[in-house]
């Protein structure tokens, strides 16, 4: 199962590099040492919003303001990462974004949103009752709405993985954190396009663990709460088919 062609990937790294550098990937001894191998580190907290999400967002503007060059406003749910990452790139297109949150959404995290210029309104009590009355909003007020995964956000997101395997081709294992699951169904992609042999193991938070529970299940599997205070990137409790069905199928464990 393929989202997008190795060109695409490609491109969208020509696209994501107008606005930002790669990232550097960096060997650190000392957790080597204590692993007992050769360990990598893939920083992309050194993007523009300290998070791998900017890249999808910018793919995902780029497409948008092309289909709908008279697109009225954004909406979306995030714990944050997603929320930076449309607003950065939203704002060469002037187009206004507004974001939901949780009520215990990190407050350093809001302050972000609202700096690169969304609109930001706390709601619910988890990531997905945000995400749930945006479903709502955008269909009352005309919005386009921008959920966690689509084919341009897992694009834009798959140049972080281009650009590891590139620097570091000999790569056994990759670990990646998931919550709703672009940023590992990118990463399994570009693997299998680029014919490695790396294995691609899923880190979820204890407290949020429906995607562990979908691929132990070999489908879909929802659970009625979470607890990710430390992981909030990871909060997810109402996993999409189509990621789970990536995950399933590339993904080690």
């Amino acid at each position: 199962m393929s989202l997008f062609s190795l060109e695409d990937s490609r491109a969208a790294q020509d696209l994501v590099y107008r606005h930002m550098a790669p990232t550097p990937q960096l060997a650190w001894p000392l957790l080597g040492e204590r692993l007992g191998a050769e360990v990598w580190v893939k920083h992309e907290n050194h993007t523009p919003t300290g998070a791998f999400k900017v890249r999808g967002g910018l793919v995902y503007l780029d497409k948008l303001t092309k289909a709908e060059p008279n697109c009225p406003g954004i909406i979306t749910s995030t714990r944050g990462n997603h929320g930076q990452s449309i607003p950065f790139a939203a704002r060469a297109f002037g187009v206004p974004v507004s974001v939901l949150c949780p009520t215990n959404n990190s407050v350093e995290k809001v302050r972000a949103m609202r700096a690169w210029g969304a609109e930001v309104e706390l709601f619910g009590i988890d990531y997905e009752e945000s995400r749930q009355e945006v479903n709502r909003r955008a269909k009352e007020n005309g919005l386009h709405i921008i959920g966690p995964f689509h084919e341009p956000l897992v694009r834009g997101v798959s140049t972080y993985a281009l650009e590891f395997f590139d620097a570091a081709p000999d790569l056994d294992v990759v670990y990646v954190p998931v919550g709703m699951g672009s940023g590992i169904c990118g990463m399994i992609t570009v693997r299998d396009l680029l014919g490695l042999k790396t294995e691609i193991v899923g880190v979820v938070s204890k407290g949020a663990d429906c995607i562990a529970l979908s691929f132990e299940a070999g489908q879909v599997v929802a659970t009625n709460a979470t607890d990710t205070v430390l992981g909030d990137g990871m909060d997810c409790r109402a996993p999409m088919q189509l990621p789970v069905d990536i995950i399933n199928e590339g993904a080690a464990r």
